[in-house]
């Protein structure tokens, strides 16, 4: 893997980490209100395990490859 690949890859994770904060975020402030809408906070919480399983992803690409 190159040094441009790695820094792609950091990039993307930071992205992703953000996205991932402000859904949390979303999805408190979905609950904390009079109604709570099912079906949206349903796809929210979806899209952040979609989120936090791509994060495991490309985190376990940033840990070398050790040879026994």
């Amino acid at each position: 893997m190159t040094p441009d690949d790695i820094g792609a890859i950091r990039r993307r994770l930071a992205e992703l980490r953000v996205e991932h904060r402000d859904l949390d975020a979303a999805i408190l402030r979905l609950e904390e209100g009079p109604f709570v809408d099912q079906l949206r906070m349903t796809r929210l919480k979806k899209r952040k395990l979609m989120i936090k399983d791509m994060i495991a992803r490309l985190e376990s690409k940033l840990i070398p490859d050790l040879n026994a």
